[in-house]
């Protein structure tokens, strides 16, 4: 549901106090609302977020949105558009205000071809997002929306944000007429 990643944060923090190169990795602030990357478009840097929550979400085809994920402290983002030599795959948004090590490319490239540490920090993310992926995938076909609901709900609560029914609905994959629908099955 909200994904973070103490590990990498805690490497890329180190990475950053150590730097040789000022400019190689810099601390950057959007506002809630800001769009920190947009699908379709070239990254200019990878990004990890150092504090706040995000959203990352793609636009169908028909205009609907669908959020893949929340992501908060220590999770990378334009890492496989960096890999894949790509344009980004999802538009990345703040959901509260969100402060990143924003990591120039050039930098990134070189930490891959010779960083271990970063490799296996990057292989464990990917796999966490493929089992993630997977979960939530077979939470969807077997449980109906007011499970996913129920632990958004709770999510929302814990971390004090206010998500949108139009971002709740797009997370569930339903219409926000559905949506009401369930909220009102939960007596909320």
């Amino acid at each position: 549901m909200l994904r973070t990643n103490q590990l990498f944060l805690n490497y890329l923090e180190d990475l950053y106090e150590k730097q040789k190169r000022k400019e190689d990795i810099v601390v950057r602030s959007f506002s809630k609302g800001d769009r920190i990357f947009t699908q379709s478009e070239m990254p200019s840097k990878v990004m990890l977020i150092k504090e706040g929550i995000t959203k990352c979400f793609f636009v169908e085809e028909n205009d609907k949105e669908y959020i893949v994920e929340f992501l908060g402290k220590g999770e990378i983002i334009g890492e496989i558009e960096l890999i894949r030599n790509t344009s980004c795959l999802c538009s990345i948004e703040a959901v509260t205000d969100v402060i990143v090590y924003a990591v120039t490319i050039p930098y990134f490239r070189s930490l891959i071809k010779t960083d271990l540490s970063l490799n296996n920090l990057l292989l464990d993310a990917f796999a966490e997002r493929i089992v993630n992926t997977s979960k939530r995938s077979s939470y969807q076909q077997l449980y109906a929306a007011e499970h996913t609901l129920s632990q958004l709900l709770e999510l929302q609560k814990q971390e004090e944000i206010d998500i949108s029914k139009e971002d709740m609905a797009a997370y569930l994959g339903i219409t926000v007429r559905s949506l009401n629908r369930t909220l009102k099955n939960l007596g909320k």
